[in-house]
């Protein structure tokens, strides 16, 4: 599976906040004048090779400009507190000096901004699903993107720098803000401004709202739940029990587990259940070997947790000689471990032992990322437990 080119920036997101002036001008009683500037010495072009010349360039946007605007501090009971949104002229005066002090091509790599009031999780598994469709231009460098992730933004004012920054550095701006009234700040701002964006939370949560006749909450789930809830705690107790439980270890506690995986090895068992187990899933897996019994209290536990996992021989060859030699592991060991006909003798057991237990689906996992496994297996598995099983049309999935 190609994996994006996207450019992501490691460590802290380019900082807002870290410019602004800690003794703000007080203009009025309901207002106050924050300055956020750029130290001269920074705005000198230097002379670098090209590579670097960008990648200062990029680092000096990042930093900030100076800014200037009101912000008033007025609220009343319906939309709480009014941000007034700088002028416009003072954006598209920015983006004029940077690009007079730095030429144009600063934007050779697009940016795309991801805000959200929480983890950030929703907005940027969003994102790079959508970036997915493009991996033959990431992965070519014909459109290069950077994606840049703010979470945790609950006051305006801190929305009004990010959005401020996206329109200077030309970027895009994804978002999502359970609160109405920061949505529609977000919303206003971008489109004063030009940006392209696109709320992502909230068409979802309307179209929630109007078929169940209820009004949201508008907070966001950092607010509204407890990070130590009842489900932290379950994803905590899965990820314990999945670990004691990998590559058949305490196969007396397989009526315990959620679900039961069994494969030869190297079918991605153990990464398929770590990633189940984060769900909240308890998960044991159990290793198909050639002379070696598979434990008894696998075929006495419900059948409708137990999954097969199957790979196409010459992809498993491929990744089993790639471990050995990870391991250093001796050519005596490579060849019974990664030999093509050894290969075959392993999946042609496994498929008898599934064939000899009909009632255990079997996931065919060759060129599927391991969230893609899990997809099916959670479906299956609601399904099963539900008793709303479709007939099969086939015996893999």
């Amino acid at each position: 599976m190609a994996f994006l080119s996207a450019v992501k920036l490691q460590g802290r997101p380019p900082s807002i906040s870290s410019n602004l002036n800690p003794n703000p001008k007080r203009v009025g009683s309901d207002s106050v004048s924050l300055d956020v500037s750029i130290p001269d010495s920074e705005r000198k072009p230097q002379k670098f090779s090209s590579k670097l010349s960008r990648w200062n360039r990029a680092r000096t946007l990042r930093s900030g400009v100076k800014v200037d605007r009101t912000i008033n501090n007025e609220s009343n009971s319906t939309t709480g507190p009014i941000v007034t949104i700088p002028d416009i002229s003072t954006v598209e005066s920015d983006v004029s000096s940077i690009n007079g002090d730095h030429g144009t091509d600063f934007m050779a790599a697009k940016s795309i901004y991801i805000v959200s009031d929480g983890t950030g999780w929703t907005a940027e598994h969003a994102v790079n699903a959508a970036l997915g469709q493009f991996d033959y231009c990431l992965v070519d460098r014909g459109c290069p993107v950077n994606t840049h992730l703010f979470s945790g933004i609950e006051d305006r004012e801190t929305l009004m720098e990010i959005i401020k920054q996206a329109a200077i550095e030309g970027a895009m701006v994804m978002y999502t803000l359970a609160d109405p009234s920061m949505a529609e700040a977000a919303m206003r701002a971008c489109k004063l401004w030009s940006i392209s964006s696109l709320d992502i939370l909230g068409p979802i949560t309307d179209a929630i709202s109007s078929h169940l006749g209820a009004n949201p909450s508008g907070l966001s789930r950092g607010v509204s739940n407890s990070s130590l809830n009842e489900d932290y705690f379950k994803r905590i107790e899965a990820i314990e029990f999945t670990i004691k439980h990998d590559d058949g270890a305490l196969p007396e506690n397989l009526e315990k587990a959620d679900i039961v995986l069994v494969g030869v090895s190297r079918t991605g068992k153990t990464p398929l259940s770590t990633y189940l187990a984060q769900k909240g899933y308890k998960v044991s897996n159990v290793p198909i070997v050639n002379g070696v019994d598979l434990p008894r209290t696998l075929f006495e536990v419900d059948s409708r947790k137990v999954f097969g996992l199957m790979i196409n021989p010459v992809v498993l060859q491929g990744i089993r000689e790639a471990r050995a030699k990870s391991l250093g592991l001796g050519s005596g060991f490579e060849i019974k471990y990664s030999e093509l006909r050894s290969v075959r003798e392993e999946l042609e057991h496994a498929k008898r032992i599934f064939a000899e237990n009909p009632s255990w689906p079997v996931i065919e996992v060759t060129e599927r990322a391991i969230e893609e496994t899990a997809a099916v297996v959670l479906r299956l598995y609601d399904e099963r437990q539900s008793n709303r099983a479709m007939p099969r049309i086939s015996k893999c999935y």
